[in-house]
């Protein structure tokens, strides 16, 4: 019975020692400007940027569509993430690039 563990203290803390809120809003409430995206002319892109969009919010990130636009979308695109991915990417919220292509030139 040589080793305890560790010791836990259950003190009460006065007022002045409770860290208190700051009034601002949280980090995760505070809007974030995204700078406009250039416009997507081929659907193709439109799909490929739509579906690695649509990945991410699966996978956790904040969605970029203003309260205003998610207010007069119908709670029927809002369910899925493919959705609202569709509709950033319609809105130029989200970077897209392309990556460069090396020509390849065949000198038979």
């Amino acid at each position: 019975m040589g080793r305890r563990g560790p010791v836990v203290s259950c003190e009460a803390m006065s007022e002045t020692e409770i860290p208190q809120a700051a009034d601002e809003t949280p980090a995760d409430e505070a809007p974030i400007v995204h700078p406009k995206a250039a416009p997507i002319e081929s659907r193709f892109l439109y799909v490929d940027v739509s579906a690695l969009r649509a990945k991410q919010l699966r996978r956790g990130a904040r969605v970029r569509l203003d309260a205003e636009t998610l207010d007069m979308l119908p709670a029927s695109k809002l369910i899925k993430p493919e959705r609202v991915a569709m509709e950033e990417v319609k809105q130029n919220l989200v970077q897209w690039d392309l990556p460069d292509f090396k020509v390849v030139v065949d000198l038979r």
